[in-house]
Protein backbone atom coordinates (compact mmCIF):
# COMPACT_ATOMS: atom_id res chain seq x y z
CA UNK A 1 0.00 0.00 0.00
CA UNK A 2 1.93 3.00 -1.30
CA UNK A 3 1.21 6.56 -0.18
CA UNK A 4 2.02 9.54 -2.38
CA UNK A 5 4.02 12.43 -0.83
CA UNK A 6 0.84 14.58 -0.47
CA UNK A 7 -0.92 11.68 1.33
CA UNK A 8 2.07 11.27 3.65
CA UNK A 9 2.00 15.01 4.37
CA UNK A 10 -1.70 15.05 5.17
CA UNK A 11 -1.24 12.20 7.70
CA UNK A 12 1.78 13.88 9.27
CA UNK A 13 0.13 17.30 9.49
CA UNK A 14 -3.30 16.21 10.76
CA UNK A 15 -2.57 17.10 14.41
CA UNK A 16 -0.03 19.86 14.07
CA UNK A 17 -0.41 23.09 16.01
CA UNK A 18 1.75 26.22 16.26
CA UNK A 19 1.59 29.22 18.55
CA UNK A 20 3.61 32.43 18.28
CA UNK A 21 3.86 34.57 21.40
CA UNK A 22 2.42 38.01 20.50
CA UNK A 23 4.69 41.05 20.45
CA UNK A 24 3.79 44.15 22.45
CA UNK A 25 4.49 47.54 20.81
CA UNK A 26 6.60 45.71 18.25
CA UNK A 27 8.75 44.26 21.06
CA UNK A 28 9.11 40.72 22.36
CA UNK A 29 9.01 40.61 26.13
CA UNK A 30 8.74 36.84 26.57
CA UNK A 31 11.71 34.46 26.67
CA UNK A 32 9.51 32.15 24.54
CA UNK A 33 9.10 33.00 20.85
CA UNK A 34 6.49 30.29 20.36
CA UNK A 35 6.09 26.54 20.05
CA UNK A 36 5.20 23.86 17.52
CA UNK A 37 3.47 20.64 18.55
CA UNK A 38 2.23 17.51 16.83
CA UNK A 39 1.10 13.94 17.49
CA UNK A 40 1.20 10.77 15.42
CA UNK A 41 -1.04 7.96 16.72
CA UNK A 42 -0.09 4.28 16.77
CA UNK A 43 -2.87 3.24 19.16
CA UNK A 44 -6.50 3.69 18.15
CA UNK A 45 -7.60 5.86 19.85
CA UNK A 46 -4.27 7.56 20.60
CA UNK A 47 -3.24 7.26 24.27
CA UNK A 48 -0.94 10.32 24.31
CA UNK A 49 -2.13 13.83 25.18
CA UNK A 50 -0.50 17.28 25.12
CA UNK A 51 -1.25 20.65 26.70
CA UNK A 52 0.01 24.22 26.48
CA UNK A 53 -1.22 27.33 28.28
CA UNK A 54 -0.14 30.79 29.36
CA UNK A 55 -0.56 31.58 33.07
CA UNK A 56 -2.64 34.77 33.18
CA UNK A 57 -2.43 35.67 36.89
CA UNK A 58 1.26 34.87 37.30
CA UNK A 59 4.04 35.02 34.75
CA UNK A 60 5.06 32.05 32.72
CA UNK A 61 4.00 29.46 30.24
CA UNK A 62 3.15 25.78 30.84
CA UNK A 63 3.72 22.98 28.31
CA UNK A 64 3.34 19.26 28.79
CA UNK A 65 3.15 15.82 27.19
CA UNK A 66 1.24 12.93 28.76
CA UNK A 67 1.60 9.27 27.83
CA UNK A 68 -1.37 7.08 28.79
CA UNK A 69 -1.40 3.33 29.33
CA UNK A 70 -4.29 0.86 29.80
CA UNK A 71 -6.40 3.33 27.81
CA UNK A 72 -6.39 7.09 27.33
CA UNK A 73 -8.73 8.08 30.21
CA UNK A 74 -6.04 9.06 32.73
CA UNK A 75 -3.88 10.94 30.19
CA UNK A 76 -6.99 12.85 29.07
CA UNK A 77 -7.89 13.86 32.64
CA UNK A 78 -4.33 14.89 33.53
CA UNK A 79 -3.97 16.93 30.32
CA UNK A 80 -7.13 18.88 31.24
CA UNK A 81 -6.53 19.30 34.93
CA UNK A 82 -2.85 19.41 35.87
CA UNK A 83 -2.15 22.95 34.62
CA UNK A 84 -5.01 24.34 36.73
CA UNK A 85 -3.50 22.69 39.80
CA UNK A 86 -0.07 24.13 38.96
CA UNK A 87 -1.50 27.60 38.23
CA UNK A 88 -3.46 27.61 41.50
CA UNK A 89 -0.34 26.43 43.41
CA UNK A 90 1.56 29.43 42.02
CA UNK A 91 -1.09 32.07 42.82
CA UNK A 92 -0.49 34.64 45.58
CA UNK A 93 -2.83 34.51 48.58
CA UNK A 94 -4.79 37.66 47.58
CA UNK A 95 -5.59 36.25 44.15
CA UNK A 96 -6.78 32.96 45.67
CA UNK A 97 -9.07 34.95 48.00
CA UNK A 98 -10.37 37.00 45.06
CA UNK A 99 -11.20 33.83 43.12
CA UNK A 100 -12.89 32.17 46.11
CA UNK A 101 -14.97 35.32 46.81
CA UNK A 102 -16.06 35.43 43.17
CA UNK A 103 -17.29 31.80 43.36
CA UNK A 104 -19.03 32.52 46.70
CA UNK A 105 -20.92 35.48 45.31
CA UNK A 106 -21.58 33.96 41.87
CA UNK A 107 -19.45 36.56 40.03
CA UNK A 108 -17.39 35.80 36.94
CA UNK A 109 -14.04 34.20 37.73
CA UNK A 110 -10.67 35.65 36.88
CA UNK A 111 -9.36 33.53 34.03
CA UNK A 112 -6.31 31.62 35.27
CA UNK A 113 -5.08 30.04 32.03
CA UNK A 114 -5.17 30.90 28.37
CA UNK A 115 -5.12 27.52 26.60
CA UNK A 116 -3.38 26.97 23.27
CA UNK A 117 -5.24 23.98 21.85
CA UNK A 118 -5.60 22.07 18.60
CA UNK A 119 -9.26 21.48 17.62
CA UNK A 120 -8.70 17.72 18.24
CA UNK A 121 -7.63 18.33 21.85
CA UNK A 122 -10.95 18.04 23.59
CA UNK A 123 -12.20 18.71 27.15
CA UNK A 124 -14.67 16.32 28.78
CA UNK A 125 -17.60 18.64 29.47
CA UNK A 126 -19.48 16.05 31.55
CA UNK A 127 -16.78 16.03 34.20
CA UNK A 128 -16.03 19.77 34.31
CA UNK A 129 -18.17 20.45 37.39
CA UNK A 130 -16.63 17.56 39.33
CA UNK A 131 -13.13 18.66 38.31
CA UNK A 132 -13.89 22.25 39.29
CA UNK A 133 -15.16 21.23 42.74
CA UNK A 134 -11.99 19.22 43.46
CA UNK A 135 -9.83 22.15 42.31
CA UNK A 136 -11.82 24.55 44.47
CA UNK A 137 -11.32 22.36 47.55
CA UNK A 138 -7.59 22.53 46.80
CA UNK A 139 -7.42 26.33 46.61
CA UNK A 140 -9.57 26.63 49.74
CA UNK A 141 -6.97 24.52 51.55
CA UNK A 142 -4.19 26.69 50.14
CA UNK A 143 -6.01 29.76 51.49
CA UNK A 144 -6.30 28.16 54.94
CA UNK A 145 -2.65 27.11 54.90
CA UNK A 146 -1.48 30.56 53.87
CA UNK A 147 1.96 31.17 55.29
CA UNK A 148 2.32 34.54 53.57
CA UNK A 149 5.45 33.39 51.75
CA UNK A 150 5.62 33.53 47.98
CA UNK A 151 5.45 30.11 46.36
CA UNK A 152 8.55 28.40 45.15
CA UNK A 153 7.96 27.04 41.59
CA UNK A 154 9.59 23.70 42.39
CA UNK A 155 7.32 23.19 45.38
CA UNK A 156 4.25 24.31 43.44
CA UNK A 157 4.93 21.73 40.72
CA UNK A 158 5.45 18.88 43.19
CA UNK A 159 2.35 19.82 45.21
CA UNK A 160 0.17 20.10 42.09
CA UNK A 161 1.21 16.69 40.72
CA UNK A 162 0.67 14.94 44.06
CA UNK A 163 -2.61 16.70 44.77
CA UNK A 164 -4.14 15.93 41.36
CA UNK A 165 -3.15 12.26 41.69
CA UNK A 166 -4.71 12.20 45.15
CA UNK A 167 -7.93 13.74 43.80
CA UNK A 168 -8.09 11.19 40.96
CA UNK A 169 -7.88 8.46 43.59
CA UNK A 170 -10.44 10.05 45.93
CA UNK A 171 -13.00 10.73 43.19
CA UNK A 172 -12.87 7.05 42.21
CA UNK A 173 -13.36 5.94 45.83
CA UNK A 174 -16.29 8.28 46.44
CA UNK A 175 -17.91 7.39 43.11
CA UNK A 176 -20.72 9.46 41.59
CA UNK A 177 -24.50 9.00 41.51
CA UNK A 178 -24.41 9.75 37.77
CA UNK A 179 -23.47 6.36 36.28
CA UNK A 180 -21.64 7.87 33.28
CA UNK A 181 -19.47 10.01 35.57
CA UNK A 182 -18.97 7.13 37.97
CA UNK A 183 -17.60 4.99 35.15
CA UNK A 184 -15.44 7.90 33.93
CA UNK A 185 -13.72 8.55 37.28
CA UNK A 186 -13.06 4.81 37.67
CA UNK A 187 -11.61 4.53 34.18
CA UNK A 188 -9.35 7.50 34.89
CA UNK A 189 -8.10 6.00 38.16
CA UNK A 190 -7.57 2.45 36.85
CA UNK A 191 -5.71 3.58 33.73
CA UNK A 192 -2.44 5.48 34.09
CA UNK A 193 -0.37 8.28 32.59
CA UNK A 194 3.16 9.65 32.74
CA UNK A 195 3.70 13.42 32.54
CA UNK A 196 6.57 15.70 31.53
CA UNK A 197 5.78 19.39 32.10
CA UNK A 198 7.82 22.56 31.59
CA UNK A 199 7.20 25.94 33.21
CA UNK A 200 9.06 28.81 31.53
CA UNK A 201 9.20 32.21 33.19
CA UNK A 202 11.90 34.64 32.02
CA UNK A 203 15.21 32.80 32.30
CA UNK A 204 13.79 30.25 34.75
CA UNK A 205 12.94 26.91 33.19
CA UNK A 206 11.56 24.18 35.46
CA UNK A 207 10.84 20.68 34.19
CA UNK A 208 8.70 18.35 36.32
CA UNK A 209 8.78 14.74 35.17
CA UNK A 210 6.87 11.66 36.31
CA UNK A 211 7.60 8.54 34.24
CA UNK A 212 9.47 8.08 30.97
CA UNK A 213 8.58 10.98 28.69
CA UNK A 214 11.53 13.34 28.30
CA UNK A 215 12.62 16.97 28.16
CA UNK A 216 15.73 17.98 26.25
CA UNK A 217 17.39 21.35 25.65
CA UNK A 218 18.88 22.18 22.23
CA UNK A 219 22.08 24.21 22.65
CA UNK A 220 23.98 25.94 19.84
CA UNK A 221 27.74 25.80 20.46
CA UNK A 222 30.10 28.60 19.42
CA UNK A 223 31.09 26.75 16.24
CA UNK A 224 27.41 26.56 15.21
CA UNK A 225 27.02 22.84 15.98
CA UNK A 226 24.18 21.50 18.12
CA UNK A 227 24.25 19.61 21.40
CA UNK A 228 21.57 18.17 23.66
CA UNK A 229 21.19 18.68 27.41
CA UNK A 230 18.90 16.30 29.30
CA UNK A 231 16.41 18.03 31.58
CA UNK A 232 14.70 14.89 32.88
CA UNK A 233 15.51 11.33 33.90
CA UNK A 234 13.42 8.32 32.93
CA UNK A 235 11.69 6.66 35.86
CA UNK A 236 12.09 3.04 34.82
CA UNK A 237 14.30 -0.01 35.33
CA UNK A 238 17.16 1.54 33.32
CA UNK A 239 17.54 4.22 36.01
CA UNK A 240 19.53 2.69 38.90
CA UNK A 241 18.59 5.47 41.35
CA UNK A 242 14.94 4.83 40.63
CA UNK A 243 15.28 1.07 41.20
CA UNK A 244 17.06 1.85 44.50
CA UNK A 245 14.32 4.29 45.53
CA UNK A 246 11.62 1.65 44.99
CA UNK A 247 13.61 -0.95 46.94
CA UNK A 248 14.15 1.47 49.84
CA UNK A 249 10.38 1.95 50.16
CA UNK A 250 9.56 -1.75 50.67
CA UNK A 251 10.74 -4.51 53.03
CA UNK A 252 13.87 -6.49 52.19
CA UNK A 253 11.76 -9.64 51.77
CA UNK A 254 10.22 -8.11 48.59
CA UNK A 255 13.52 -7.19 46.96
CA UNK A 256 13.36 -9.97 44.37
CA UNK A 257 9.73 -9.44 43.33
CA UNK A 258 9.70 -5.62 43.10
CA UNK A 259 11.33 -5.35 39.68
CA UNK A 260 10.97 -8.28 37.30
CA UNK A 261 11.75 -8.31 33.56
CA UNK A 262 12.48 -4.57 33.91
CA UNK A 263 8.93 -3.85 35.07
CA UNK A 264 7.45 -2.82 38.39
CA UNK A 265 6.05 -6.04 39.96
CA UNK A 266 6.73 -7.57 36.55
CA UNK A 267 3.93 -5.48 34.98
CA UNK A 268 4.48 -1.73 34.68
CA UNK A 269 7.26 -0.05 32.65
CA UNK A 270 7.21 3.42 34.27
CA UNK A 271 8.06 3.52 38.01
CA UNK A 272 6.10 6.76 38.50
CA UNK A 273 2.68 7.62 37.07
CA UNK A 274 -0.69 9.24 37.66
CA UNK A 275 -3.67 6.94 38.24
CA UNK A 276 -2.80 3.22 38.14
CA UNK A 277 -4.60 2.64 41.45
CA UNK A 278 -3.94 -1.11 40.96
CA UNK A 279 -0.43 -0.28 42.20
CA UNK A 280 -1.49 2.18 44.93
CA UNK A 281 -4.63 0.98 46.71
CA UNK A 282 -4.85 -1.84 49.22
CA UNK A 283 -6.41 -5.08 47.91
CA UNK A 284 -9.47 -4.52 50.15
CA UNK A 285 -10.08 -1.06 48.71
CA UNK A 286 -9.69 -2.31 45.11
CA UNK A 287 -12.24 -5.07 45.72
CA UNK A 288 -14.70 -2.77 47.45
CA UNK A 289 -14.58 -0.15 44.67
CA UNK A 290 -14.88 -2.71 41.86
CA UNK A 291 -17.77 -4.54 43.54
CA UNK A 292 -19.74 -1.34 44.08
CA UNK A 293 -18.79 0.06 40.66
CA UNK A 294 -20.69 -0.24 37.37
CA UNK A 295 -20.84 -3.58 35.52
CA UNK A 296 -18.60 -2.40 32.67
CA UNK A 297 -15.79 -2.27 35.22
CA UNK A 298 -16.17 -5.97 36.03
CA UNK A 299 -15.92 -6.85 32.34
CA UNK A 300 -12.54 -5.14 32.18
CA UNK A 301 -9.80 -7.75 32.67
CA UNK A 302 -7.33 -5.09 33.78
CA UNK A 303 -9.31 -4.06 36.84
CA UNK A 304 -10.00 -7.59 38.07
CA UNK A 305 -6.50 -8.99 38.51
CA UNK A 306 -4.34 -8.12 41.52
CA UNK A 307 -0.63 -7.64 40.76
CA UNK A 308 1.50 -10.59 41.95
CA UNK A 309 3.50 -10.19 45.20
CA UNK A 310 1.30 -7.29 46.26
CA UNK A 311 2.09 -6.89 49.98
CA UNK A 312 2.97 -3.29 50.89
CA UNK A 313 1.23 -0.77 48.60
CA UNK A 314 1.63 1.89 47.34
CA UNK A 315 4.27 0.72 44.85
CA UNK A 316 3.83 3.73 42.58
CA UNK A 317 3.96 7.49 43.08
CA UNK A 318 3.04 10.47 40.88
CA UNK A 319 5.58 12.70 42.62
CA UNK A 320 7.67 14.41 39.92
CA UNK A 321 11.40 14.95 39.82
CA UNK A 322 11.96 18.66 39.18
CA UNK A 323 14.99 20.09 37.39
CA UNK A 324 15.64 23.85 37.29
CA UNK A 325 17.74 25.42 34.54
CA UNK A 326 18.67 29.08 34.04
CA UNK A 327 18.32 29.82 30.33
CA UNK A 328 21.35 31.18 28.46
CA UNK A 329 21.43 32.85 25.00
CA UNK A 330 22.88 29.63 23.49
CA UNK A 331 19.84 27.63 24.70
CA UNK A 332 17.74 27.79 21.54
CA UNK A 333 14.88 25.34 22.05
CA UNK A 334 13.29 22.76 24.32
CA UNK A 335 11.85 19.44 23.13
CA UNK A 336 9.21 17.69 25.24
CA UNK A 337 8.25 14.27 23.87
CA UNK A 338 6.69 10.97 24.87
CA UNK A 339 8.85 7.85 24.73
CA UNK A 340 7.60 7.07 21.21
CA UNK A 341 10.17 9.60 19.94
CA UNK A 342 13.11 8.57 22.16
CA UNK A 343 12.68 4.88 21.27
CA UNK A 344 13.46 5.75 17.65
CA UNK A 345 15.93 8.66 17.92
CA UNK A 346 19.00 9.61 19.93
CA UNK A 347 18.80 13.00 21.66
CA UNK A 348 21.90 14.21 19.81
CA UNK A 349 20.14 13.61 16.46
CA UNK A 350 17.00 15.31 17.77
CA UNK A 351 19.07 18.39 18.72
CA UNK A 352 20.74 18.52 15.31
CA UNK A 353 17.59 17.98 13.23
CA UNK A 354 15.56 20.59 15.12
CA UNK A 355 18.50 23.00 15.34
CA UNK A 356 19.17 22.85 11.61
CA UNK A 357 15.46 23.12 10.87
CA UNK A 358 15.05 26.24 13.04
CA UNK A 359 18.16 27.99 11.73
CA UNK A 360 17.56 26.97 8.13
CA UNK A 361 21.08 25.52 7.78
CA UNK A 362 20.33 22.37 5.88
CA UNK A 363 23.08 19.93 5.22
CA UNK A 364 25.41 22.10 3.23
CA UNK A 365 28.31 20.32 4.95
CA UNK A 366 30.07 17.53 3.01
CA UNK A 367 28.31 14.18 3.12
CA UNK A 368 29.80 11.97 5.80
CA UNK A 369 29.26 8.27 5.20
CA UNK A 370 31.05 7.09 8.36
CA UNK A 371 32.80 3.82 7.67
CA UNK A 372 30.55 2.76 4.77
CA UNK A 373 32.08 1.59 1.50
CA UNK A 374 29.96 3.65 -0.84
CA UNK A 375 29.52 2.93 -4.54
CA UNK A 376 28.91 5.75 -7.02
CA UNK A 377 25.30 4.66 -7.27
CA UNK A 378 24.82 4.96 -3.51
CA UNK A 379 26.58 8.34 -3.52
CA UNK A 380 24.18 9.52 -6.19
CA UNK A 381 21.34 8.23 -4.01
CA UNK A 382 22.62 10.16 -1.00
CA UNK A 383 22.88 13.38 -3.00
CA UNK A 384 19.36 12.94 -4.35
CA UNK A 385 18.21 12.35 -0.77
CA UNK A 386 19.95 15.48 0.39
CA UNK A 387 18.05 17.42 -2.26
CA UNK A 388 14.81 15.77 -1.13
CA UNK A 389 15.69 16.56 2.48
CA UNK A 390 16.13 20.23 1.72
CA UNK A 391 12.73 20.23 0.02
CA UNK A 392 11.16 18.29 2.93
CA UNK A 393 12.23 21.13 5.20
CA UNK A 394 10.19 23.51 3.11
CA UNK A 395 7.30 21.04 3.25
CA UNK A 396 7.17 21.30 7.04
CA UNK A 397 6.12 24.57 8.59
CA UNK A 398 6.22 22.89 11.98
CA UNK A 399 9.36 21.69 13.81
CA UNK A 400 7.48 18.87 15.58
CA UNK A 401 6.18 17.55 12.24
CA UNK A 402 9.70 17.71 10.81
CA UNK A 403 10.94 15.65 13.76
CA UNK A 404 8.16 13.04 13.40
CA UNK A 405 9.00 12.73 9.68
CA UNK A 406 12.57 11.80 10.69
CA UNK A 407 11.54 9.57 13.62
CA UNK A 408 9.33 7.43 11.39
CA UNK A 409 11.10 7.68 8.03
CA UNK A 410 14.86 7.74 8.73
CA UNK A 411 17.09 5.19 6.99
CA UNK A 412 20.55 4.02 8.15
CA UNK A 413 22.15 7.22 6.78
CA UNK A 414 19.85 9.40 8.92
CA UNK A 415 17.98 10.64 5.85
CA UNK A 416 14.21 10.47 5.37
CA UNK A 417 13.36 7.63 3.03
CA UNK A 418 9.97 8.26 1.44
CA UNK A 419 9.30 4.58 0.83
CA UNK A 420 9.96 3.70 4.48
CA UNK A 421 7.77 6.63 5.60
CA UNK A 422 4.99 5.47 3.31
CA UNK A 423 5.14 1.90 4.66
CA UNK A 424 5.20 2.99 8.31
CA UNK A 425 2.26 5.37 7.87
CA UNK A 426 0.10 2.91 5.93
CA UNK A 427 0.32 0.10 8.52
CA UNK A 428 -3.16 -0.99 9.64
CA UNK A 429 -4.11 -0.03 13.21
CA UNK A 430 -3.57 -3.47 14.69
CA UNK A 431 -0.02 -3.63 13.24
CA UNK A 432 1.12 -0.05 13.78
CA UNK A 433 1.42 -0.58 17.53
CA UNK A 434 3.91 -3.43 16.98
CA UNK A 435 6.28 -1.16 15.06
CA UNK A 436 6.10 2.07 17.03
CA UNK A 437 4.39 3.88 19.87
CA UNK A 438 2.22 7.01 19.84
CA UNK A 439 4.52 10.00 19.33
CA UNK A 440 3.75 13.41 20.84
CA UNK A 441 6.20 16.31 20.54
CA UNK A 442 6.31 19.96 21.61
CA UNK A 443 9.22 22.10 20.39
CA UNK A 444 9.53 25.40 22.30
CA UNK A 445 11.66 28.08 20.67
CA UNK A 446 13.47 30.54 22.95
CA UNK A 447 14.14 34.22 22.36
CA UNK A 448 17.91 34.67 22.75
CA UNK A 449 17.69 38.50 22.76
CA UNK A 450 15.24 38.58 25.66
CA UNK A 451 17.23 35.92 27.55
CA UNK A 452 20.48 37.86 27.01
CA UNK A 453 18.81 41.08 28.20
CA UNK A 454 17.42 39.33 31.32
CA UNK A 455 20.89 37.96 32.07
CA UNK A 456 22.43 41.44 31.81
CA UNK A 457 19.80 42.87 34.18
CA UNK A 458 20.59 40.16 36.70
Amino acid sequence: FYLTPPQVNSILKANEYSFKVPEFDGKNVSSVLGFDSNQLPANAPIEDRRSAATCLQTRGMLLGVFDGHAGCACAQAVSERLFYYIAVSLLPHETLLEIENAVESGRALLPILQWHKHPNDYFSKEASKLYFNSLRTYWQELIDLNSGESTDVREALINAFKRLDNDISLEAQVGDPNSFLNYLVLRVAFSGATACVAHVDGVDLHVANTGDSRAMLGVQEEDGSWSAVNLSYDHNAQNEHEVERVKMEHPKSEEKSLVKQDRLLGLLMPFRAFGDVKFKWSIELQKRVIESGPDQLNDNEYTKFIPPNYHTPPYLTAEPEVIHHKLRPQDKFLVLATDGLWETMHRQDVARIVGEYLTGVHHQQPIAVGGYKVTLGQMHGLLTERRARISSVFEDQNAATHLIRHAVGNNEFGAVDHERLSKMLSLPEELARMYRDDITIIVVQFNSHVIGACQNEE
